[in-house]
């Protein structure tokens, strides 16, 4: 299973985030396995954006504080997201927890108001999440 990580600025369209998904899922070759979170910062649960493109392909919404983000290890930090978001990383460490990683599949890739990057679960199971839609503290 994989899990999508992304990161966006307020504001970005759902079409934008699920353009960068969907080209991300295909350089890595995983079009046809199943995704099993989509998974974000925190502060990101009722970003329009960001809830319309979990909705719209019927994936759970992961949220992870920047302190847990913070708490992951990545291979291309940004000292910019740490001094807006207050953790070097949003894509790529909450693709990290979400499948329960220590590798990416996909490290970030960019658009111009988004990142993804993409981890595989290990042991198959999905992380247990919310719908979006549901109850703000999706875990």
């Amino acid at each position: 299973m994989i899990v999508v990580g992304v990161g966006c600025s307020l504001g970005c369209t759902s079409g934008e985030l699920l353009d960068l998904v969907d080209a991300s899922l295909r350089e890595a070759g995983v079009g046809a396995e199943p995704v099993s979170a989509l998974a974000t910062a925190d502060r990101r649960v009722a970003e329009p954006g960001v809830v319309s493109a979990a909705r719209h392909r019927g994936w759970p919404l992961a949220t992870y504080s920047a302190e847990e983000l913070a708490g992951v290890a990545v291979p291309t930090p940004s000292a910019v997201v740490a001094a807006h978001v207050g953790t070097p990383s949003v894509a790529e460490a909450a693709a990290l927890l979400g499948a329960g990683a220590h590798s990416l599949l996909l490290e970030k890739r960019r658009s111009a108001r988004a990142t993804c990057a993409l981890a595989r679960s290990g042991t198959g199971d999905a992380p247990t999440l919310a719908l979006p839609g549901g109850p703000s503290e999706a875990r």
